[in-house]
């Protein structure tokens, strides 16, 4: 039997009423296109979320919500241009080197992966959005070693005259906690336009000099890396801090504010916001040796890992010698004719794969199969030790200074290209959806 067609009306109608009544849930839209690559707007909302969330842990004020949201939308594209370099020149954390880092995080914090898992799902997150946010960081971090990396050439020079000012003067004893606001500057501006941007400049220096908070108003008003953390840079000694703060920091004292500073990025105001004694007299340094091999069209990543699984049976069984086996096979230049050998060294100066493998390690020990951003590795820790940092200076220290120094300062100049040279467009927040 056919049903009535009034009561198909009058069910339609019901439907239709209570579909009118219901709860509009808004769809998600796009918010900002960045080249080929777009920002999606529960992206800014749950960066937005996130970022309020720490903030209250922490008892920091806020500015505006509009003012938050423009610093989240300006690090969401910066992270996004980043992301679309590294899938240019191919580079991608695959599932083994993120479940490796994974395994050395939790190793760190004295914990099993499955209780590291449940603790990351009691903060809130799933498993799978922390393995893909740590993916993410693990791609930035290297793309950026790559990308600035080859902008920075430190001389024997240089080096020499680091060490000689030190032997003279002593290792610098504080370390300063710096606070950085920037109003930023068109590239070759108008006359018009940099007069505005210092008047800005001098109206941001007269709040945070009268009192307000200098997070917030460093979240509200500045173009500079840390905004979005505060405008604060952890401590630094003055040697391998950007070359702007440790010019202006002689003889400055905790709560000092100074500027504004004019550079070629635009306007700089700095507050000390604490100095401390360096805490670390001593440094850590290992003695360490490895093999390189690096995947190719022709070597995939499957049989260059199993070569080095390979290697690692044959030197534990003590049927092949690791220095013979980095001679003949090890693709790092600098290392490979060695013996694999790379020397004394502090870890942090290797890339971070590298850096938590061999600090996992014992002496002696030869790590699993790891892979970095060069490729796949194994590594021996051959021995430890600690040099004093502040009677005794030598050039390696000094180089690792001047190289940090200049990587803060171009990794800035690279950001700043990248974002110049793209094609950015934001959509207002109430852009219409139909």
């Amino acid at each position: 039997m056919k049903p009535c067609k009034h009561f198909i009306f009058a069910f339609l109608t019901l439907a239709m009423s209570h579909t009118v009544l219901a709860k509009v849930e808004p769809l998600d839209r796009v918010a900002v296109q960045i080249n080929e690559g777009i920002v999606l707007e529960s992206e800014i909302a749950g960066m937005l979320k996130t970022v309020k969330a720490n903030a209250s842990s922490a008892a920091q004020a806020l500015p505006s919500d509009q003012a938050l949201r423009t610093q989240v939308i300006e690090r969401l594209i910066m992270t996004r241009l980043q992301m679309q370099m590294a899938d240019r020149i191919g580079l991608h954390i695959g599932d083994l080197q993120l479940d490796q880092t994974i395994s050395n995080i939790a190793k760190e914090q004295n914990l099993t992966v499955d209780q590291m898992r449940e603790k990351i799902g009691e903060e809130g997150m799933s498993w799978s959005q922390y393995r893909e946010q740590l993916r993410e960081e693990i791609t930035l971090g290297e793309i950026q070693r790559i990308q600035v990396q080859r902008r920075i050439q430190v001389s024997p020079q240089e080096i020499n005259n680091l060490v000689k000012l030190i032997e003279e003067q002593g290792l610098q004893q504080v370390e300063f906690q710096i606070g950085h606001i920037l109003i930023e500057v068109p590239s070759s501006p108008s006359s018009e336009a940099l007069q505005k941007a210092s008047e800005r400049a001098n109206t941001v220096l007269k709040r945070v000099q009268d009192g307000d908070d200098f997070r917030r108003t460093a979240i509200a008003a500045s173009a500079g890396p840390k905004a979005l953390e505060g405008g604060v840079w952890d401590y630094m000694n003055v040697n391998e801090m950007p070359t702007l703060f440790a010019e202006v920091l002689g003889g400055a004292k905790t709560g000092d504010i100074i500027g504004p500073i004019r550079s070629g990025a635009g306007f700089h105001i700095i507050k000390v916001l604490d100095a401390r004694g360096l805490q670390t007299k001593e440094v850590d340094e290992v003695s360490s040796r490895h093999i390189l091999i690096k995947p190719s069209p022709i070597l995939s990543e499957e049989r260059a890992k199993a070569m080095l699984d390979k290697f690692v049976d044959q030197i534990r069984a003590g049927d092949a010698d690791f220095a013979a086996l980095a001679r003949q096979y090890s693709e790092d230049p600098g290392s490979g004719a060695k013996g694999g050998e790379l020397g004394w060294a502090d870890p942090s100066v290797y890339v971070p794969a590298f850096a938590q493998t061999l600090n996992a390690l014992e002496i002696g020990e030869i790590s699993e199969p790891f892979r970095s951003s060069h490729g796949w590795h194994i590594v021996q820790l051959e021995e430890r030790r600690k040099t004093d940092a502040t009677d005794k200076f030598n050039t390696n220290r000094a180089h690792q200074l001047i190289f940090r120094r200049k990587f803060n300062e171009e990794l800035q100049n690279w950001l700043d290209e990248m974002r110049s040279e793209a094609y950015i467009e934001v959509f207002d927040a109430d852009f219409n959806r139909g």
